[in-house]
């Protein structure tokens, strides 16, 4: 089990690359953060609905790690919670490691399962230049890492607020690693 506490929640009722803090979010079970533009049973966002607006949403809650803000700013970056779009941003849990399937436990009710690595676009260059490259590198293979966070569904809804803590329940083994959704 991996453990660590959610910094800052987040949403946006509107189409808009950064999203407001908020005190608390609520998150509806099958559809996502209540009030945000990317809640729903099918897919939200506006590239995927362009592909095929009946796939199934598995980018519900977007949870992005408060380590990344700092790894960022080390390259001269000042990225704030909610300004990549995220939802949820936590701390101590290292969630790009996560198994795909993994239960994420908010605060006292909610569950978000991971479904994958938000797949970081070229919208990021546009709110800081540059910064796309700082959160989609390659590792010493060549293969791409993605260091936007990670995507889920929202499986038990409930409150979630900063200060809740998260923790992590690993899927059955084997474990199938993260892939971009």
């Amino acid at each position: 089990m991996t453990s660590g506490t959610v910094t800052t929640v987040s949403s946006n009722g509107t189409y808009s690359f950064t999203k407001p803090n908020r005190e608390v979010i609520t998150l509806l079970a099958g559809l996502g953060v209540e009030g945000d533009v990317h809640a729903g049973v099918t897919v939200k966002h506006r590239s995927r609905v362009a592909q095929d607006p009946t796939q199934p949403n598995l980018r519900q809650v977007h949870l992005i790690h408060a380590e990344l803000f700092e790894e960022v700013a080390g390259a001269g970056f000042e990225v704030t919670p909610g300004d990549l779009g995220e939802n949820v941003t936590t701390r101590g849990i290292d969630l790009l490691s996560l198994p795909t399937g993994t239960l994420l436990h908010l605060g006292a009710e909610a569950v978000v399962e991971v479904t994958g690595l938000r797949n970081p676009c070229a919208q990021i260059d546009g709110f800081r230049h540059g910064l796309l490259k700082q959160v989609l590198g390659r590792d010493e293979d060549g293969e791409i890492v993605r260091k936007a966070g990670v995507m889920g569904v929202v499986r038990t809804g409930g409150e979630v607020r900063p200060g809740d803590p998260v923790r992590a329940e690993l899927p059955p083994e084997p474990h199938r690693p993260l892939e971009r959704v």
